[in-house]
């Protein structure tokens, strides 16, 4: 999120960020945001019925051109008027070490355990599973021998840094093109 606002503060990114919405009060993201002059919604999402938490969202975001997700780990359904405008970015080269639970350090654990070589970032749209969608883009890292999984995050985290901004951009541009399974970028 802070690194969206960078983006856009710099001039690189021609946005705006209209709400941020959290589904926790206590999270750092939301102090951030409230730091950083941002709009905030908080729909607690243990005090709401589903039903409620799934209509504050969306009430949160109607009008929005893009909904960018990040570090939002609650389950929303995404409304068929927002379907190809709602992003998201996953610390791993999906379709691997995606899904329920894969957040976080688990997602570098788990691609240390397997033995990968390469890990990286994908940003894709979003549909009604977890960490599934046509992808966007991916940006890559090696996974060193002796790495730990805080340090494999980092080297991913740089690498987020760089490809959510970038495809966010694309978007505004009208650069991308959801047909079928697949996001193509135009030139």
């Amino acid at each position: 999120m802070l690194n969206i606002d960078e983006s856009i503060q710099s001039g690189w990114l021609d946005a705006r960020i209209e709400t941020v919405v959290s589904s926790r009060a206590g999270v750092p993201g939301v102090a951030r945001a409230k730091k950083a002059g941002l709009p905030t919604i908080v729909l607690d999402r243990p005090n709401l019925s589903d039903a409620d938490f799934q209509r504050g969202i969306t009430e949160a975001v109607a009008g929005a051109d893009l909904v960018c997700m990040a570090g939002f780990l609650s389950w929303w359904r995404i409304p068929d008027e927002l379907y190809g405008r709602v992003m998201n970015i996953h610390p791993a080269l999906l379709p691997e070490f995606g899904g329920k639970g894969m957040f976080g350090l688990r997602v570098h654990e788990a691609v240390i355990a397997a033995g990968k070589t390469i890990s990286g970032c994908t940003v894709h749209f979003c549909d009604q599973e977890f960490d599934h969608g046509p992808i966007i883009l991916q940006r890559r890292v090696p996974v060193l021998q002796h790495d730990t999984a805080k340090e494999l995050a980092a080297r991913v985290f740089k690498e987020e840094c760089i490809a959510y901004p970038q495809a966010i951009r694309l978007f505004g541009e009208g650069r991308l093109r959801w047909t079928g399974g697949a996001v193509e970028i135009l030139e």
